[in-house]
């Protein structure tokens, strides 16, 4: 699969899939062994287990949004540089909902086969998300 292709898989992962929680769209862009892991510590293996940590982002930050500010890519291996945005509306990390506005920078490494997203790993500036979250 091109490089090209491979940056439109990401792009649709993040607008479409996360910016509108839309686990529908799972058999389009990922495998179904689809490796998952998240920078708050979670890890998934599958449509279901992933869907369970999407669903978990959503309670959290009913907004939360996803803005892909880089992309580089190459085979079957993209790098994106992120913005997350939410409010605070659910429990996270033990913290109760603040209704804080967040932000924060991320970084996602991803791998391909068959034309779908086959693994993400996913590291985010979690000291900067705690610490607007207990009002640092």
């Amino acid at each position: 699969m091109s490089a090209n292709l491979n940056v439109h898989l990401i792009g649709r992962f993040y607008k479409e899939m996360w910016n509108h929680f839309d686990k529908g769209l799972f058999p389009e862009l990922l495998a179904e062994d689809i490796r998952f892991r998240g920078s708050l510590g979670q890890s998934a293996v599958g449509y279901g287990e992933f869907g369970r940590y999407v669903d978990y982002i959503h309670k959290a930050f009913p907004d939360f949004s996803n803005h892909v500010e880089e992309v580089v890519a190459e085979a079957d291996k993209a790098f994106a540089r992120l913005t997350y945005r939410g409010t605070h509306e659910g429990e996270i990390f033990g913290i109760p909902p603040t209704h804080r506005a967040i932000e924060y920078a991320g970084a996602a490494l991803f791998h391909f086969y068959g034309g779908k997203i086959s693994e993400v790993w996913v590291l985010g500036d979690i000291y900067g998300l705690l610490q607007q979250l207990q009002g640092g």
